[in-house]
C-alpha cells in the first residue's frame, strides 16, 4: 500500500492544521450534505468547524444538527445567509437549487462550496460566478474528484511529461439507478448528464487542459424525455479523443484511462478513487480516516481534500481554486449544454 502525507495539490503540501478556523454553514440537511459534514470531522476541529445547518423544514435541520452535533438549526437558507457566525456555505441542495441558493449566500456575503453540477445550464453558472465576482467572495463547485491524492498524482505524470503527449481518454460511468428520482424526473434536475456527466467531462478536462473543438453525442430517454444512457466522443487538437459513456440503466466499469505517448494509468473507481493503477503496472493507494459516523454514499471521507482546499484558499483571500476555476465551471456547464441539445434533452431553464 502506497500513503502519502500530508495531502498534495499541484505538488504543494496542504496544512491540515494552522489552527486558522473556518466556519461552515450547511445548506440542506439531505444525504450528501450528511456526508461533507462527516467528512468534516476528519479534519482539525481548529481548523474547520460546522457552525450552522438549514433546511426547508426546521424539524429536519433539527435533527441533523442533533446527530451531528451542530450548534444552530434553521429552517430557511435565507436565514443562514443572515448568520454573523458562518464565513462559508457548503450548498448540497438538488440540482434545480443550486442557482438561487448560490445567489442568495453570495449576495449576503458568504463563501461558497456548491455541489456539482453547479447549475442547470452555462447561463446560470455565468450568474453565480458574476455575483461571486461582484461580492468578492470565494467561490468553488464540488468537484471533489479533483483534490484526490490520485487525482494530483495524475496532474504530476502530465505535469512532468512522465505520460507523454495525453492521446486518448477512456471513461465510464454507469450503475442501475432507475430508482433514484434526482436522476429520473425531470422536475428535480434529472439526467445522467448533469449527474454522471460532470465527472466524465472533468476527468477528460483534467487530462487535456484545453477546451475540446468537436462535441459528438448519442443518447436514450426514459418515459419523462430524461437522458438515462448517454455516449460521447470529445476531440481535441490533433485529433486526440476522450471518450465516455454515462448510464443509469446499466453497471459499467466506472474507470478512467489516460493513455499517453509513453504509457499509462488507470483511476480505479474515478469519481472517488483512492486507488488507481499507475504508470508502471504498480498499485497505488491513498485511505482517507474514517468520520465520526458511517457515511451514505461510497468514501464520502474523501470530501475532506476539498474542504481543505477551500479553507486554504479563504485564508489566502482567493475568490477562487486553480484545481476547479471558474474558468472550469464555464467549460463544463457548456459541454453539457452541447451534449443535451444533440441528444434532444433541453429544460425550462434553457428557455429563460
Amino acid at each position: 500500500m502506497y500513503m502519502t502525507s500530508p495531502v498534495h495539490v499541484f505538488g504543494q503540501p496542504l496544512n491540515m492544521s494552522s489552527g486558522k478556523l473556518i466556519r461552515w454553514g450547511i445548506a440542506s440537511a439531505g444525504k450528501i450534505s450528511e456526508d461533507f459534514v462527516i467528512a468534516l470531522s476528519t479534519l482539525p476541529a481548529s481548523d474547520h468547524q460546522v457552525v450552522a445547518v438549514a433546511a426547508r423544514a426546521q424539524e429536519r435541520a433539527a435533527e441533523f444538527a442533533k446527530k451531528h452535533g451542530i450548534p444552530t438549526a434553521l429552517g430557511s437558507y435565507e436565514e443562514l445567509a443572515k448568520s454573523k457566525d458562518v464565513d462559508v456555505v457548503y450548498i448540497g441542495v438538488l440540482n434545480p437549487q443550486h442557482y438561487e441558493v448560490s445567489l442568495l449566500m453570495l449576495n449576503h456575503g458568504k463563501h461558497v462550496l456548491c455541489e456539482k453540477p453547479l447549475a442547470m445550464n452555462r447561463k446560470q453558472v455565468e450568474g453565480i460566478l458574476a455575483s461571486a465576482k461582484a461580492n468578492k467572495r470565494f467561490f468553488m463547485e464540488a468537484v471533489w474528484s479533483r483534490f484526490f491524492p490520485s487525482y494530483q498524482h495524475v496532474r504530476q505524470l502530465i505535469d512532468t511529461g512522465a505520460l507523454g503527449e495525453i492521446k486518448d481518454v477512456q471513461v465510464n460511468f454507469g450503475f442501475p439507478l432507475a430508482n433514484v428520482d434526482r436522476l429520473q424526473k425531470r422536475e428535480l434536475g434529472g439526467g445522467v448528464v448533469y449527474d454522471l456527466g460532470i465527472y466524465t467531462i472533468q476527468v477528460s478536462q483534467w487530462a487535456f487542459q484545453e477546451p475540446p473543438q468537436k462535441i459528438e453525442s448519442t443518447g436514450h430517454t426514459n418515459a419523462e424525455g430524461i437522458d438515462d444512457d448517454v455516449s460521447a466522443t470529445l476531440t481535441y487538437s490533433g485529433g486526440r479523443t476522450a471518450r465516455m459513456r454515462i448510464s443509469s440503466r446499466d453497471k459499467l466499469d466506472n474507470k478512467a484511462i489516460i493513455k499517453g505517448t509513453k504509457g499509462q494509468v488507470t483511476l480505479i473507481d474515478f469519481w472517488t478513487p483512492n486507488k488507481l493503477i499507475d504508470i508502471d503496472g504498480s498499485e497505488k493507494e491513498w485511505l482517507p480516516p474514517k468520520g465520526k459516523h458511517a457515511t451514505n454514499y461510497a468514501n464520502s471521507e474523501a470530501m475532506r481534500y476539498e474542504a481543505e482546499a477551500v479553507r486554504q484558499s479563504i485564508l489566502a483571500g482567493e475568490l477562487e481554486n486553480k484545481t476547479v476555476s471558474y474558468a472550469d465551471s464555464l467549460l463544463f456547464a457548456q459541454i453539457e449544454d452541447t451534449i443535451r441539445k444533440q441528444i434532444g434533452v433541453l429544460n425550462k431553464y434553457d428557455e429563460q
